[in-house]
């Protein structure tokens, strides 16, 4: 059983959930859908895993994300060809 990062109750479910992501040049901010994610049933509060986060902006840092639909599944968007293998920035 997963421990909320919020309230530490262990009553935390996955899920799929919308968010909004700000691309890496700050020019604009993206839809993502079904995003996979957390629910605490305690506090109530959804968030997303840290290595969802580092994935999803590890993608943006390595796709040409000018091509980008102000909306896209995170499927579809973890799907794009990237430029370079890996983010060499970490």
């Amino acid at each position: 059983m997963m421990t909320c990062l919020w309230c530490n109750e262990q009553n935390v479910k996955e899920m799929k959930h919308t968010v909004y992501w700000e691309l890496p040049a700050g020019d604009r901010a993206i839809i993502i859908l079904e995003t996979p994610s957390l629910h605490c049933e305690n506090c109530q509060m959804v968030y997303q895993d840290d290595q969802f986060v580092e994935g999803i902006e590890d993608q943006l840092m390595l796709i040409d994300t000018s091509k980008l639909p102000s909306q896209i599944s995170y499927q579809e968007l973890m799907s794009r060809p990237r430029w370079l293998k890996r983010n060499y920035f970490r």
